[in-house]
């Protein structure tokens, strides 16, 4: 059975959606269909948080913890020379080093970094655009991080606890050859997105010269302008079954598309005071992941 030869393995919030898209157009990389299959987290155990929202969550739902099936993603592969698949778990969950360790030894491994204060508001952001984080005070939602774990929500609620990035690579510098682990910056991704991923194409020894519709970005953190509208479009009701029929879908499709991304808004920004008070907790772990991958993060602590 095949398995993959490289993975990316986050972090959540900093861009990996986005880089599983293009790296799936490239004609010699394969990507498993499910993206967040999680088996090297949660290998032998189905989770079942029970967090806001977390029993129809990915991480619940999608999770294939069982290796034969999760083997079963890659059965599709024919001729690609670059087989993988996106985690952003595996970054953060303890034990996964080891388990890929066990399984894919020689995998090459992708991680992409985000300054750790606007990750976690990214992923607070993301909640609340789905309906789950009923909390619209972020430093509150920070202050009941511990609860929420102690209740045995998802880990996606662990704002803070994600972005300690320093801590969670060692764990793979620790098992695998520093030849196997490409590390981005989020920054990377914003600024050149296209030398980043010609980078990456010649990482997994694939044609580099191969250059993927970047013109999309997958996966942002917006929350609806109207929840009540959002809810109607976004969920199965009454209305929409007996709309469906009258327009064909190569029409009503793309109409719903359009009003679901005009009813997106962003939050207001950070305010400057929070971030500035919640860098210091960050403060030792980016010294140390600084040193780790040989990259300047002094703009991280400013």
């Amino acid at each position: 059975m095949i398995m993959p030869n490289f993975l990316l393995i986050g972090a959540a919030k900093s861009g990996t959606s986005s880089v599983h898209n293009y790296l799936n157009q490239h004609p010699e990389i394969y990507m498993s269909k499910n993206k967040e299959p999680n088996f090297f987290a949660y290998e032998g155990w189905q989770p079942d948080f029970c967090g806001s929202g977390d029993a129809e969550s990915t991480t619940n739902v999608k999770t294939i913890p069982y290796l034969k099936e999760y083997q079963a993603l890659f059965e599709e592969v024919t001729e690609e020379k670059a087989i993988g698949e996106s985690s952003t778990f595996y970054l953060y969950i303890p034990e996964t080093a080891e388990r890929i360790k066990h399984y894919i030894p020689d995998a090459k491994l992708i991680a992409i970094l985000r300054h750790p204060v606007d990750r976690a508001y990214s992923f607070y952001s993301h909640l609340r655009r789905d309906g789950r984080e009923t909390l619209k005070d972020f430093s509150k939602a920070l202050k009941e991080e511990e609860n929420r774990r102690k209740n045995h929500w998802s880990p996606v609620w662990r704002y803070q606890d994600f972005g300690f990035y320093g801590l969670q690579l060692q764990r793979y510098f620790d098992r695998f050859d520093r030849q196997q682990i490409k590390v981005y910056l989020y920054e990377d991704l914003q600024s050149d997105a296209k030398t980043m991923l010609k980078e990456i194409f010649q990482f997994l020894e694939v044609d580099d010269t191969f250059t993927p519709n970047l013109k999309l970005r997958y996966n942002k953190s917006e929350v609806p302008k109207n929840k009540l509208f959002h809810n109607f479009i976004s969920n199965k009701n009454v209305v929409k079954r007996i709309i469906r029929p009258l327009i064909p879908a190569k029409i009503r499709q793309p109409m719903a598309a359009k009003a679901y991304r005009k009813n997106l808004g962003r939050l207001k920004p950070l305010s400057p005071e929070l971030r500035q008070e919640l860098i210091p907790i960050f403060r030792e772990d980016i010294l140390k992941l600084q040193d780790l991958i040989g990259r300047d993060l002094s703009h991280w602590l400013v």
